[in-house]
Parts: structure tokens; sequence; C-alpha cells
């Protein structure tokens, strides 16, 4: 799964997004963002923040730098 998903932020970076003018609000951008959540944290959490950070993307949040948090480390 975390593959596909991979894949799909990958066709829209390459296909999808040049069409369209760059508006992102946030840096790192969202499908980068994405690329990277699910890398470290897998298709289930990584989608979970990459939905989170997208529906943030609106003409009302002031945007900004939101790095996708680091991964908590257990204390043994």
């Amino acid at each position: 799964m975390q593959k596909i998903m991979l894949l799909i932020i990958q066709f829209y970076r390459k296909c999808i997004s040049p069409l369209k003018p760059p508006t992102c609000r946030f840096y790192p951008t969202c499908s980068a963002y994405g690329m990277e959540a699910i890398k470290r944290f897998g298709a289930l959490k990584g989608g979970w923040l990459t939905i989170k950070r997208i529906a943030k993307c609106h003409p009302f949040h002031p945007g900004g730098v939101d790095l996708v948090p680091e991964k908590e480390k257990k204390e043994h």
C-alpha cells in the first residue's frame, strides 16, 4: 500500500502539478510532505498525516513551515 501511495504522489508531482500555478502555502509542499510522511511512518499513519496537512491547505490558513513530525523514540 505504501508503494502505491508514493506512486500516486509521484504521478501528481510529474503530471498534474506542472499544469497548475505554484500556490502551495507551506514548506515543504504538501506533496513533499506526503512523500516524507509515508516513507517515515508508513501508509496508515503517514497517509493520515498527509490528509491532515492537505485539509489545512486553504486560503484561510496562513501556511508557513510545517515539517513532518519526528518519529517518537521508544525508551526501554
